[in-house]
């Protein structure tokens, strides 16, 4: 497999935990980056997950190697920061006064290392909440985004941690601006990226909309459509299926697909606003013809159609989907304290192949200890750290 790794010879060293900090070091990582990551002697916590958060740690810590060193000590911060000094940018998500207190404050690290980007995953940009603790299912609570994706009264959080990959991919999105700035300027930069803005960011569609109509969106499962066909059915063999359609030639195609010309000739649905209107007379219509084909009947006339339509599938059904199986489309990672896996990269092609510009094994604790911590130890004792 062609690699691109437009990040060659760039050092990061990453001390973060759980998915924010760790996912902004993976995507460096996968364009080529050397990521050094920071954990305590006894490794990072998220190892141990169980459960839903099993996953946590070999996602979003491949192609990394791991240093561990506790910076409860005068000596192993003060290795910090002589690998601090070698490196290009610096992913952090403690807290500000836990980094005051070690002497690693965005502000004095630009004092001693210029150059150095320091990459910041907060909970909150600075403000009125900037020294509130935060993760994903709290922002999504405070922004709105868990009272849109449930129903009335009952708020849920999505189903990923999709806040907190979101806001590592806006961290590596700005430390690509800021090594761009220091080709040019000279200097590194000391970036912030804040959890719930992601968040906010994310609801912006709604809060525009209450701006500029001053009408509110309901929750996501109570919505007013948009569109004549967007739902969920049932094949005659008891399988669940989306579909939509959004277009006038979405609606032709799938009036045609499931045999329901009477749609097409009916005068009162020759428009989209007319198709929405009377989505209580047509969609139990559609339903029924649904309801009684079977489930590989239904997916073969909607492809051959061309129509807006997916299966409802779980995550551990992506280990049999034909498209994910594709070259490119999972790779594999070792995981010696485990086993080993298959994961997704990143959901780019350049030239036609996948952007994955390194090995994308899970580190074991200090594994990387003595290659790592031995050329400090040179470089200083050559004068050169």
């Amino acid at each position: 497999m062609t690699q691109i790794a437009p990040l060659t010879g760039i050092r990061v060293v990453e001390m973060s935990h759980m998915v924010m900090g760790p996912s902004a070091g993976m995507f460096l990582a996968f364009l080529g980056a050397e990521v050094i990551k920071i954990e305590p002697p006894q490794g990072d916590k998220t190892r141990d997950l169980t459960g839903m958060g099993a996953g946590f740690f070999p996602t979003f810590n491949r192609g990394k190697k791991s240093v561990t060193l506790d910076l409860k000590t005068e000596r192993d911060l003060e290795r910090l920061n002589q690998l601090l000094a070698t490196a290009d940018v610096f992913v952090e998500n403690f807290r500000d006064e836990t980094l005051a207190a070690m002497g690693l404050a965005p502000d004095a690290l630009r004092t001693r290392f210029p150059q150095l980007i320091i990459a910041s995953c907060k909970g909150f940009l600075k403000g009125p909440y900037e020294k509130r603790a935060a993760m994903d299912e709290v922002v999504q609570m405070m922004t709105g985004m868990a009272y849109m994706t449930g129903p009335t009264g009952r708020p849920l959080r999505i189903g990923s941690s999709a806040n907190d990959i979101m806001g590592g991919l806006f961290a590596a999105y700005s430390v690509l601006a800021a090594l761009r700035e220091r080709d040019r300027q000279g200097t590194g930069a000391a970036l912030r990226v804040g959890l719930f803005e992601n968040c906010l960011l994310l609801v912006a569609q709604h809060m525009v909309q209450f701006a500029i109509e001053g009408t509110e969106s309901p929750p996501m499962p109570e919505r007013v459509f948009s569109w004549p066909v967007y739902d969920l059915f049932t094949s005659r063999d008891g399988r669940l299926i989306f579909v939509g359609a959004a277009t006038d030639g979405q609606w032709e195609k799938l009036c045609g697909a499931l045999e329901l010309q009477e749609f097409l000739a009916d005068p009162c649905l020759q428009t989209r606003p007319q198709q929405i209107a009377a989505r209580d007379r047509t969609i139990p219509v559609i339903a029924g013809v649904i309801g009684g084909r079977d489930y590989a009947d239904l997916i073969d006339t909607f492809e051959r159609a061309g129509l807006l339509y997916a299966p409802v599938a779980r995550p551990a059904e992506m280990y049999d989907d034909p498209h994910v199986n594709r070259p490119g489309g999972l790779f594999e990672s070792s995981y010696p304290e485990k086993r080993d896996f298959r994961a997704p990269g990143l959901p780019v092609e350049i030239n036609a192949h996948p952007l994955v510009a390194t090995e994308l094994g899970v580190p074991s604790i200090g594994q990387h200890n003595d290659e790592i911590l031995a050329r400090l130890v040179r470089s200083t004792v050559n004068g050169n750290g």
